[in-house]
């Protein structure tokens, strides 16, 4: 598939070519792998290095599947279930700083999650797999059935997998199993204060 994003001001070729697709191929992932991704997100920035992000998987031939697959909803579970492993991404809303006894809530555990699964995408994209994350599904389901304790955010899905023919999806997602475009600089980057269309009028 040619990528119809275009790559502006000198930025690597890596952060277009990475994509979500929702068609996947029945194939297997195995735990070396998996490890891989996992190492890539366990890199990611956080503040006071408090690594917040937590992730909970099944792979596709294990006995945890149809739990992980039965949090998602209708529509992605659709095409989710060809995928080869189901990620639920976690994050810890409290920590301990530095010098400190009590742990206080942490302002940015989302924020640094989200980066870690960044992390994680972008190595399986170079390792040849693809990461689509997803918000739809069951947070108070996963909880309960994953065992999450309070103190514990549910903040996504990601499914892990090789990409599929776009054939084997429904008509209305084979028109949509493209590379996404992506808005201009101008429309979210803004220097001194902020001045974007969204605050005019």
């Amino acid at each position: 598939m040619t990528n119809p994003r275009p790559v502006d001001n000198g930025v690597s070729p890596l952060f277009v070519e990475r994509w979500s697709p929702r068609a996947f191929a029945d194939a297997p992932i195995d735990d070396a792998q998996l490890s891989t991704l996992f190492e890539a997100a366990r890199w990611a920035p956080s503040a006071y290095n408090a690594q917040p992000w937590r992730f909970i998987y099944a792979r596709r031939d294990s006995a945890e599947w149809a739990t992980f697959l039965g949090l998602l909803v209708d529509f992605n579970r659709s095409w989710a279930q060809h995928a080869s492993a189901l990620v639920v991404v976690v994050s810890a809303t409290q920590l301990v700083p530095p010098g400190q006894a009590e742990a206080v809530p942490n302002a940015s555990h989302s924020y640094d999650t989200g980066a870690a699964a960044a992390y994680l995408s972008l190595q399986a994209s170079l390792a040849g797999w693809h990461a689509h994350t997803m918000g739809g599904f069951d947070r108070d389901q996963a909880r309960v059935a994953l065992g999450v304790p309070e103190g514990f955010a549910l903040e996504s899905v990601i499914a892990i997998g090789k990409l599929g023919e776009r054939d084997t999806l429904p008509p209305v997602l084979r028109e949509r199993e493209l590379p996404s475009p992506r808005k201009p600089l101008a429309a979210f980057v803004a220097e001194g204060r902020f001045g974007f269309p969204e605050a005019e009028g």
